[in-house]
């Protein structure tokens, strides 16, 4: 499968671990990443709360070289960005005088046609099944807390991925692997990492909230596919300690554990950038 790739900025900067992550499992499963020449940043999170047209500007460029590439489909691993292309893909199709401005801006012709997915979507068009016919090595000492945050899913009727309030999609494919999801209350709650600038107290006690949940359920690590849910969460587990957390809770990307299914072991991860100390046996798993 040859698919094009949008990093965003995270993923070249503070999740840079994250990309790593991610080409390590696409390689394992025969994925290509054409990366987009020349891509900017899309815009997230503070372009549609100052000007519209350059909310929408951003992410049409980045679309427009996509199909000048002549991609059908664009893999964003960051839920932010994923959420800013469709939107800007759906804006373009509904409405030829707001495509047609768009054209101009970006000096390219645009039509909006090309899907965007997530990192979810990649694994699904994999197949879970051809993923765990794949993998080399049972996940059983993962007990993870699947947290999709409040942008994976919503708004559900720009993203059409799984159900925007109960989504199930990474419990079906880590239980595949061997590892044994939990049932818990916060896995589309927001874990305020917008905020950590302006209400670090704010966010340290809803960071504490979801990751206590995770624990008195059962978890003893919490799973994500955004870059700002995993940097927030494992960043903030200190503050969160002074809050009353009991334990320590690894934070991993989905693509760590589908990797270490794989057979690639965490050294080849970047599990030593995480703030949160990762036990020895979910390492070498």
């Amino acid at each position: 499968m040859n698919i094009g790739y949008y990093p965003g900025c995270a993923l070249h900067g503070s999740s840079a671990d994250y990309e790593t992550s991610v080409r390590a499992c696409m390689k394992a499963l025969d994925v290509q990443l054409d990366e987009l020449d020349d891509w900017i940043c899309c815009g997230a999170t503070a372009a549609h709360s100052i000007n519209h047209k350059l909310s929408v500007a951003l992410p049409a460029r980045n679309l427009g070289i996509a199909e000048k590439m002549k991609l059908k489909q664009v893999f964003a691993p960051c839920p932010m960005c994923s959420m800013e292309l469709k939107k800007a893909s759906d804006e373009i199709q509904a409405s030829p005088e707001r495509r047609k401005e768009m054209e101009e801006i970006v000096e390219t012709p645009l039509s909006g046609a090309v899907d965007v997915w997530n990192l979810v979507q990649v694994f699904q068009e994999v197949g879970y099944d051809v993923i765990a016919e794949k993998a080399t090595g049972k996940l059983d000492a993962f007990k993870p807390a699947c947290y999709y945050g409040c942008l994976l899913t919503r708004p559900p009727k720009t993203l059409k991925f799984d159900d925007p309030e109960d989504p199930t999609s990474m419990e079906e494919l880590l239980a595949k692997l061997g590892a044994e999801p939990v049932e818990w209350n916060s896995k589309t709650v927001c874990c305020g990492a917008g905020l950590t600038l302006c209400d670090e107290q704010g966010v340290a006690e809803q960071s504490y909230k979801i990751l206590q949940d995770a624990i008195d359920h059962g978890a003893n690590c919490v799973v994500v596919a955004c870059p700002m849910c995993q940097v927030n969460l494992d960043m903030r587990q200190a503050d969160a300690k002074k809050l009353g957390l009991t334990k320590d809770v690894p934070i991993f990307y989905l693509s760590d554990l589908v990797s270490m299914a794989l057979g690639i072991k965490g050294k080849q991860l970047g599990f030593g950038k995480r703030f949160v100390s990762i036990p020895k046996e979910m390492k070498e798993a």
